[in-house]
This record gives C-alpha cells, structure tokens and sequence, in this order.
C-alpha cells in the first residue's frame, strides 16, 4: 500500500472537511484507548505536567521565600480563620520554616516584576517555537525546550542567592525554554490527530499542564514546610530530567517513523489526515494571516482567557495566605485543590466535544459552546470572591468551580486553530499563545500594583477588571470565530504521491 495520498483541496469543495464529523469509510479504524496516538498523548501529559510545575513552583514558593511568619490580612478582619489543623493548633500563626533556608524582603510589587519576568522569554519564543516544531518535527523542539527548563529549574535557588537581578535574567531565560515547550508541541498533532479525535487527543495532552499546577503548588507547600523551598525546585527539575528521558526515546514525530505502532492503526490516521496534512514545505501566508479575523478572535480570546488562568495560577497561594492567614503547607493544600477538579474536567471536556461533533453539531458550535464555559461562569466566580471571604469553605468552592470550568476551553479556542488551517496549525497556536502571554506579563504586575495601592480593596479591583477582560475576548471570539478551513491554508492542485 502506497504512503500517503496528498488530496489537496480544490476551490470548489466543500468548506468542509471539518463539519463531516466521523467518517464510516475510513480503513482500519482503532478507536481503542490502548492504541499509539493515546499512549502518545499520554506521554505529552505527564511533559506537560513537569513543564508547567516548574513554571508556576515559584508562585507557592513566594510565600515561603519572604517572611512568612507575620501574616496580615489584606481583608477585614471578620474573615473566618481555618479551624485546626492536622498537627495540632490554630491557623493563626504559621509553623516556621526549616532553618537556613533564606529568607527574603520583597514587596508585593517586586514579587509581581518576578512572577511576570518568566512571561518576557515566553514571549519571544512561542510563535517561533510553533514554526520550528512544523518544519523540524515536535521530537526535537519540545525535548530540548523541556531539558533545558529542568536545569534552569536546578538552578533557580542558586540564581536567588546572587540577587534579585540574576533570579530575574535567569526567569526570563527559563521563559524561553518555556515558550519553546508550550508552542512547539501543537505540530504533533497535525500527523496524529484525526480531526474527529483532536478535542480528546489535543485535551489528555493539555490537561497535563493542569494538573502540573495541581502537583507543584500541592506538594510545593509539604515540601517547603519540610525541606525548604530551594528543593521544591530540585525536585521538580530532576523530574523533568527523568521525563525528558522518556519522551527522546518514546514519542516520534508522525506515524510513519513510529517503529511500534501497528499497521492498522497508522493506515486510519494517514487516511483520516489525507485532506489536511501536507508533506511539502510552503511558505507561511503571513499577510492572509494578518487579515484574517478568525485568527485574530485566537488571539483575542486566548489573551482575555489566559488572564483569568494567570489570576488563578499565580494568585491563588497569595489570596489565600493574605485572606485566610495559613502556613505554607495548608496553603499549598488549598491552593491546589481547586486544579484537580479542572483536571478532571479539561480531559473530558475532551470527549464531550467530539462526543457533540458524532451528534451532527457543527465544529464550531461546539467550539464556542465550550469556549464560553470556559470563560464567562468560571470568571463570574472568581469575582464573586471578596464578597464571600468570611467564609473559606465558600471560597475554596468557588475557586474549584472556577478552575474546572475553565479547562473546557481546552476543547474550544485553544485547539480551534487546528480546525481554521491545519497545515500552519503549530504557527498559529505559536501566534495565538504568544499573544496571550501578554497578559502573563501584565497580571502580576496590574495587580501587584493594586495590591500595593489599596491592600483592603485590591482584590475587588483585580477581580472586577479580571472580569470586564475576560467578557470582551470572549465576545469577539463569538462573533468572528470560525471553524472552516480558511482559503489561505488551503492548496488549490490536485497531486498525488
């Protein structure tokens, strides 16, 4: 049986390709949960897990690495304290830390250059990561991008101990290896993802990163409390060494260079891709892509969702040690529970999206459906939050419910550009992260700001503008938001190899 036959897409077809949900004719279908692609979006997960644990440990870590000892409430002073904990006495006052461990005077303001410093070198790799991974293949991009963010992980606690400036040249150094993980494995699934398995596939994949938050600021706090912040970052940086290792020996670029997988399997993905996937290298349509409205609602809508995840990631552990008054432990505790809900969520947000597309929705119903779950009911709850701090039962419920709802815009905007042009999909999704990653820079600095200014009002005002953000990417995405392969990424010749 010949390789593959490149259908390229004539000017008078049918928009679709997308809106034909699962096609019956397709050979050798394997649906199993046992099979390559699943196993390969497994591998991807667990990546993606340590990739982000060592973005986001130094946001639970904060409260350990300034004094910690002196808690003062941001809020009134009605505010509920947490009842006992599990060893024994009041919340009130923290239990110290191990000693030697250092100890810094850095204001919220400081704090917030810090935290958005790994956001700079984000930035300027994302969409170029998504490029390289298209033309040199996601085996090579994201493996080196996820080596190199596990040394510099190794070395953060060195990078604090010579100052402020070289831990900041060192997070935006980190960023960089951040951004080339984050957008250059969007490309793997140009080759492996059928198109009616791509919301599950591309959600296993991405929900790693979820639950990378879950492990890092749960097991962030127990370690600090324990062993001192500095090993949460050896920890974390040695497990990305040992995941690094299994993904240079385990995951291969497309199907045909998989020397395991079966042949069944690799003829119904070849076939399920024919329409899209292209073996020859073309030259990006960067002026189509400007003018295109439906990449532009990516970009929009990624930036405006990006900053409730960063409020929720980054702000958590900071929210509730300053409203709630607990040691680094049980902060770590209730900050990360919130994230194993959207775990759980984001994954079968997954399997109900193509769950919709076999009930003949159309792609991009089912797009924007999940896109505003995603959005306007999980920030909806977060800026509830200063109204119901007196109680902290209250408050870790909301921000649980927040946290799981907006995963589901895993199978909604951040997947979309796999469906609008697939062939330029790992750029796009290079482009459309990049982008967001504006508001990475500008929440911990907006708000670190606010913090600052007006520490009993602060959170209302984060919130409320967390808010307002988040509803208007939201209403652009709705309106010009599309699910079409565009004209621009499609080929206008007939060839076959």
């Amino acid at each position: 049986m010949s390789t593959m036959t490149e259908l390229r897409l004539t000017r008078g077809e049918s928009k679709h390709s997308q809106d034909m949900q699962v096609d019956k004719k397709l050979p050798g279908k394997v649906l199993g949960l046992c099979s390559t692609r699943y196993g390969l979006a497994l591998i991807v997960h667990f990546c993606n897990l340590s990739l982000v644990a060592q973005n986001i440990i130094m946001y639970i870590t904060m409260v350990a690495m300034v004094n910690s000892t002196d808690h003062q409430s941001l809020l009134n002073s009605s505010t509920e304290w947490l009842p006992v904990d599990s060893l024994g006495g009041g919340n009130k006052t923290p239990k110290s830390l191990p000693a030697g461990v250092p100890l810094y005077d850095w204001s919220p303001k400081i704090q917030g250059i810090i935290f958005s410093s790994i956001s700079y070198g984000m930035i300027l790799t994302l969409a170029l990561s998504g490029y390289l991974a298209g033309r040199i293949g996601t085996k090579r991009v994201f493996g080196c991008a996820l080596l190199a963010s596990s040394v510099l992980a190794l070395l953060t606690p060195l990078a604090a101990d010579f100052g402020i400036a070289s831990l900041i040249v060192t997070r935006i150094v980190h960023g960089l290896s951040q951004g080339i993980g984050s957008g250059g494995q969007f490309a793997l699934w140009e080759k492996w993802g059928p198109p009616h398995e791509r919301s599950r596939l591309c959600s296993i994949a991405l929900s790693g990163m979820i639950l990378g938050s879950f492990t890092a600021t749960l097991l962030g706090g127990f370690i600090s409390q324990a062993l001192g912040w500095p090993f949460t970052f050896y920890i974390f940086g040695g497990i990305g060494c040992v995941f690094c290792f299994f993904w240079f020996v385990l995951v291969y670029d497309d199907p045909v260079s998989h020397p395991w997988i079966s042949t069944s399997e690799k003829e119904y993905i070849m076939s399920s891709l024919d329409q899209q996937v292209s073996s020859s290298k073309q030259s990006l349509p960067i002026k189509a892509i400007l003018k295109s409205l439906p990449c532009w609602s990516l970009c929009f809508c990624c930036f405006s969702h990006q900053w409730l995840l960063n409020i929720l990631i980054v702000y958590t552990p900071t929210y509730i040690g300053s409203v709630y008054n607990v040691n680094i432990r049980d902060n770590g505790v209730l900050s990360a529970f919130p994230f194993i809900g959207s775990w759980i969520t984001g994954i079968l947000g997954g399997y109900l999206a193509d769950f919709l597309l076999t009930k003949n929705f159309r792609l991009i119903t089912v797009r924007k459906i999940a896109t505003v779950l995603g959005n306007l009911p999980a920030s909806a709850f977060i800026m509830a939050l200063p109204y119901v701090n007196s109680n902290y039962i209250t408050t870790i419920t909301f921000l649980t419910i927040s946290c799981g709802l907006s995963q589901l815009c895993q199978a909604g905007v951040y997947i979309n550009a796999l469906d609008i042009a697939p062939r330029y999909s790992s750029f796009l999704a290079g482009v459309s992260r990049e982008f967001s990653q504006i508001a990475a820079i500008l929440v911990p600095i907006i708000t670190g700001f606010l913090l600052s200014q007006d520490p009993e009002f602060g959170w209302k005002y984060t919130f409320f503008l967390m808010f307002a953000i988040n509803l208007l990417g939201l209403i652009f995405y709705i309106i010009f938001g599309e699910a079409d392969i565009q004209d621009w990424a499609k080929e206008r010749k007939l060839t076959y190899l």
